[in-house]
């Protein structure tokens, strides 16, 4: 028998990508979100992989600024999907967004929750 998934919505389902893309669309310019705090936005918490898979099949909506998607330590994992794996860098450079010397974005100071609570908050590090 199979595990019923974590959250509200069915991770097969066809509206999925359709819940992914809605809070992409709604991402800042110079802001960045994660693949997990989009699952967490759409109620499948567990769901991270998934979000990158509709992601890479996005194609059809160029107009939704996936760039802005990053993994959850800063890191550009998506940057083969743009052709050129320095085009996701360059994107968001030119939005005011800035890399460390491990080329990774702060995402206490560049990073966009999606439901905007404080609880997603990375801790800092001290």
């Amino acid at each position: 028998m199979a595990a019923e998934p974590q959250g509200g919505g069915a991770l097969t389902g066809r509206d999925f990508p359709a819940r992914v893309f809605a809070i992409v669309a709604r991402i800042p310019v110079g802001r960045v979100t994660t693949y997990g705090w989009i699952a967490r936005a759409i109620g499948e918490p567990r769901a991270g992989r998934m979000v990158g898979w509709a992601l890479h099949a996005s194609h059809a909506h160029p107009d939704l600024p996936c760039h802005r998607v990053i993994n959850r330590n800063g890191e550009l994992s998506g940057r083969w999907h743009w052709g050129d794996p320095d085009l996701m860098r360059h994107l968001l450079e030119a939005e005011g967004v800035e890399f460390d010397e491990q080329e990774r974005v702060d995402l206490r100071r560049f990073g966009w929750h999606p439901e905007g609570s404080d609880e997603w908050r990375v801790p800092s590090a001290e």
